[in-house]
Parts: C-alpha cells; sequence; structure tokens
C-alpha cells in the first residue's frame, strides 16, 4: 500500500494536479469571466494591505521562479559554469530562508487584516480562507525542510528532488523511485504544494494569468478611489 501511494504521489498525481490546473483555468475563464478577478479588499479597508500584499507577492512569485530553475537546472549545467552541488544547496537554503520569511510576513499581514476587519471577514469565502491557509501550511514546511537541507551537504537529496521534477516534465519514467528515501518533509511539502495548483482554478489565484505570473502587479500603479465631491 505504501509504495502505490509513494508511485500515485509523485508519478501520476503531479499530471493529475497539472490537468486540473490547467483545464480548469481554461474552463473558468469560459463560463465565468466575471468571477476571473483578485476580489481586491482595498476598498473596505487599506490598514496592512499595502505592506502584506507587496510582501506576499514579491516572495511567492520570487519563490516560484527560484523553485523552477533549481529543480529544472540539471547538474551537469551548473557544474560546467563552475558551481559545485555544496554551494548551490547553500546558496538555495539562503535565499530560500530569505525569500520564504518575506513571503510569510506579508501573508500573515494579509491573513490577520481579513481576521480582524469585520467588513473583511463577513465578506470572504471558504476559498478565500482555504486559499490562504493552505499557502501558509505548504511555507512553513518549506522553511522546516530548511533545517533537513542542512543536516544533507553533500546535496544528495537536492540531485533527487531535481531528477523527481526533471523526469516529471520530459515524461520519462522512474519519477518515484528518483524520490525513494528522500525524507518525509519534502513528500508532504511537495504533494500540497501540487495540490495548490490543483484548487488554482477554483479560487481567486486565476488572477496569476491575467498578470503574467503577477509580475505586472509589482510596477503597476495604484488604483485611486475618491468620494464623490
Amino acid at each position: 500500500m505504501g509504495d502505490y501511494l509513494h508511485h500515485f504521489f509523485f508519478a501520476i498525481y503531479p499530471y493529475i494536479a497539472l490537468a486540473i490546473f490547467l483545464l480548469g483555468s481554461l474552463a473558468r475563464f469560459e463560463r465565468g469571466q466575471y468571477t476571473w478577478k483578485s476580489d481586491s479588499s482595498q476598498l473596505l479597508k487599506r490598514g496592512t494591505l499595502r505592506w502584506g500584499s507587496n510582501l506576499f507577492h514579491i516572495g511567492i512569485i520570487s519563490l516560484f521562479f527560484t523553485h523552477l530553475v533549481g529543480l529544472l537546472t540539471p547538474p551537469a549545467v551548473y557544474h560546467a559554469m563552475g558551481v559545485s552541488t555544496a554551494f548551490k544547496q547553500t546558496m538555495a537554503i539562503v535565499v530560500g530562508a530569505i525569500l520564504g520569511l518575506v513571503c510569510l510576513a506579508g501573508l500573515l499581514l494579509l491573513i490577520w487584516r481579513r481576521w480582524s476587519e469585520p467588513r473583511i471577514a463577513a465578506t470572504s469565502r471558504f476559498s478565500d480562507w482555504l486559499t490562504l491557509v493552505w499557502i501558509l501550511i505548504v511555507l512553513a514546511l518549506g522553511l522546516l525542510s530548511i533545517l533537513t537541507s542542512m543536516q544533507h551537504k553533500d546535496g544528495a537529496v537536492m540531485i533527487a528532488l531535481g531528477e523527481w521534477a526533471q523526469r516529471i516534465v520530459t515524461f520519462r519514467g522512474g519519477a518515484a523511485e528518483a524520490m525513494a528515501g528522500t525524507p518525509v518533509i519534502y513528500h508532504v511539502h511537495m504533494v500540497l504544494g501540487m495540490t495548490l495548483f490543483a484548487i488554482f482554478p477554483f479560487t481567486r489565484l486565476v488572477h496569476v494569468w491575467s498578470g503574467f505570473g503577477s509580475v505586472a502587479y509589482l510596477g503597476r500603479a495604484w488604483q485611486l478611489v475618491r468620494p464623490r465631491g
């Protein structure tokens, strides 16, 4: 049973989550374009929105792309550039910790704002809380996994995770086998992270598509809403 679940989550589930992510987003765009928005609560109360939103977006966008590059870059590539596996892992730990804490600070501000402000809490939906809490759990596990990474300075675990990701995106077999023997905290972190892609089309996260990964958000001017008179 354990081997079957391991094979399912690390050889089959990634494609299920990706299919839901892509097809679900397309279906929502076609059938519910009026729901395709971030549902900003700026009109209800600004408060810590600027700090929370900016820290969260900077952190999570940076984490996404650093994970993407880190996992999908074969060892031969960075070795050819003179970067050792141990140095790459050290950089991943340092950069991941900094970006993770930035994202965590912004996320906690957004959660506190949504929970403490009655008008925002009253307009919050289940999907809003699900998204925030789910990201919080994934982020917390990612930060905790840094402690495990520090105990494997040879970079073997990092290479195994990269091998898994590269086999998944190139549709090669042996992805589940690449994850065998890696610490459980990475397993949980990755499964919950993949599940975040599966719930993506059913939440306000779909607005990420509109900003092409929300990169445009960082340089976008704030919308000014003035009362009449």
